[in-house]
């Protein structure tokens, strides 16, 4: 008895770690962007620094300074079992550009043996996937 409750204890603390981290506003950044085709080949490698910065219902990207996209977030799957580290998120949302065009889009953002990378995906481009190492992220409040 004394086993399932330790073990029971374990998962609803992990839970709830990874609940807690997807609540948060978070800037991730990067230094190196990947522009991908259909296949997932790289077609072009750009050396930019990228800030993407996520909040519960919006999100926000610029590049090299300035600003690019921004959008309502639709929907956002989340399952982290260590932060930023260990886990995935996948995040819909309505996203438009400083002309107004409006796509949407699924961005992926996914941690495998402590390396963190982002996938944007606009629907009806699959020939231009972008996909960034994240370099560093910060919590914000």
């Amino acid at each position: 008895m004394k086993k399932i409750i330790l073990t029971l204890s374990l998962l609803i603390g992990l839970s709830v770690v990874s609940f807690a981290q997807c609540d948060k506003k978070v800037v991730l950044n990067s230094s190196k962007t990947d522009h991908l085709d259909a296949a997932g080949a790289v077609t072009r490698t750009n050396d930019e620094t990228a800030q993407v910065e996520i909040s519960k219902t919006t999100i926000d990207i610029s590049v090299n300074d300035d600003h690019k996209m921004n959008g309502t977030i639709t929907d956002n799957t989340c399952n982290w079992t260590v932060p930023f580290k260990e886990g995935k998120s996948v995040i819909h949302a309505n996203m438009s550009n400083d002309n107004g065009e409006e796509k949407k889009v699924t961005i992926t953002i996914e941690g495998k043996d402590g390396k963190v990378t982002l996938l944007f995906e606009m629907e009806g481009e699959p020939g231009d996937r972008v996909r960034v190492g994240i370099d560093k992220f910060v919590e914000k409040a």
